[in-house]
C-alpha cells in the first residue's frame, strides 16, 4: 500500500468514516456556507483586533451592519467561539478611597435621582474622579460625560486630587461645550465638588449643583460604568511606567478610540461622536 493512502486509511480509521466518504468530501470541496464563513470571518478578526480585543459579538454586529454587512449576532458569536476570539475583560485589581464625603461643605439637591437620559446635549453633566497606578504614583483622573450622548466632553489628570484638578475639568467642559443656563452639574459629595470655588464656578455659569444622595452607589452610575469599561478595556491590560505616559495612553483611549469609534448600547451601538452629529439640535 503506498504511503499516502497508508495515511489515508489510519486517518478514516481514526475519525470512524469510510474512505468512500473522505474522497466524496474532497470532490464536493469546500461548501458556500463555509466560504461564506471565511469572508464573514476576517471582517470580524478585522473589527476585533481593531478594537484592541474588547468588542464581544454585540458591538462587532453593530459594526459589520454599519458597513453594510447584515448578518445576525448568533452567527458572529458562533464564528467567535469557534475561533476563540473572546473580548478583554480585566476585573478590578485594587480599589481605594478617591472622594471623602465627611466633611462640613454645603451639599447640593439631588437633582438628578437617577434620570440618566436627558432629551438633548449639554443639559446633564456628570463627574467623577478616579485613580491610575504608575511606577511614579497614583496619577487622578477627572471626568466629565455628557449624559445624552454619554461623551466625555472633558477630562484631566493630575498627582494631586483636590478641587484644582475639579475646576481645571469643568473650565474646559465650558469653554468647549458653551452651555446654555440651567445645564445640571451631577455628582458625588466629595469634599472636592462642594467646595466654595468650584460652587462659585458653577454659580458664575449658572449651571445647576446636583449631587448623590447619601449611601447611593448607583447616583453616578454613568460614571461608574464609564471608569469600569476605560479599566476594563485599558489600564488593567498596561504597566505605566510614568504619569506622562500614562496620560497618553488615556488620551489615545478616550479621545481616540471611545468618543469617535467605540459603540456604546445606550445609544443604539453608534459611538458618542456620531450619535451627536446625527441628533444634534441648536
Amino acid at each position: 500500500m503506498h504511503k499516502t493512502e497508508y495515511k489515508i486509511k489510519s486517518m478514516c480509521n481514526e475519525l470512524e468514516v469510510s474512505r468512500n466518504g473522505y474522497y466524496s468530501w474532497l470532490r464536493r470541496g469546500t461548501s458556500k456556507r463555509d466560504l461564506s464563513d471565511d469572508k464573514l470571518l476576517l471582517k470580524i478578526m478585522d473589527i476585533f483586533y481593531s478594537s484592541k480585543q474588547t468588542y464581544g459579538s454585540p458591538r462587532i454586529t453593530a459594526e459589520l451592519k454599519a458597513k453594510g454587512i447584515i448578518t445576525s449576532r448568533r452567527r458572529v458569536a458562533r464564528l467567535m467561539r469557534e475561533h476563540g476570539l473572546k473580548s478583554k475583560m480585566y476585573r478590578k485589581r485594587y480599589k481605594i478611597r478617591t472622594t471623602d464625603s465627611r466633611h462640613r461643605l454645603p451639599i447640593a439637591k439631588n437633582l438628578v435621582k437617577m434620570n440618566f437620559n436627558p432629551v438633548r446635549r449639554d443639559n446633564l453633566w456628570a463627574s467623577d474622579i478616579t485613580y491610575i497606578r504608575t511606577k511614579e504614583g497614583w496619577l487622578y483622573l477627572s471626568v466629565i460625560v455628557d449624559l445624552y450622548s454619554r461623551r466625555v466632553i472633558s477630562w484631566s489628570t493630575s498627582e494631586h486630587i483636590d478641587e484644582v484638578l475639579v475646576m481645571k475639568t469643568l473650565d474646559k467642559a465650558i469653554r468647549t461645550r458653551k452651555p446654555k443656563e440651567g445645564l445640571i452639574f451631577h455628582s458625588d459629595r466629595g469634599s472636592q465638588y462642594a467646595s466654595y470655588k468650584v460652587r462659585n464656578m458653577l454659580e458664575e455659569n449658572q449651571i445647576l449643583q446636583s449631587m448623590s444622595s447619601t449611601g447611593n452607589c448607583y447616583d453616578n452610575a454613568v460614571i461608574e460604568s464609564f471608569f469600569s469599561t476605560l479599566k476594563k478595556e485599558l489600564v488593567y491590560q498596561e504597566s505605566y511606567q510614568t504619569r506622562e505616559e500614562a496620560e497618553m495612553s488615556l488620551f489615545n483611549y478616550i479621545e481616540i478610540f471611545y468618543n469617535r469609534f467605540r459603540r456604546h448600547s445606550t445609544i443604539g451601538y453608534l459611538s458618542p461622536e456620531n450619535f451627536e452629529n446625527l441628533n444634534y439640535v441648536a
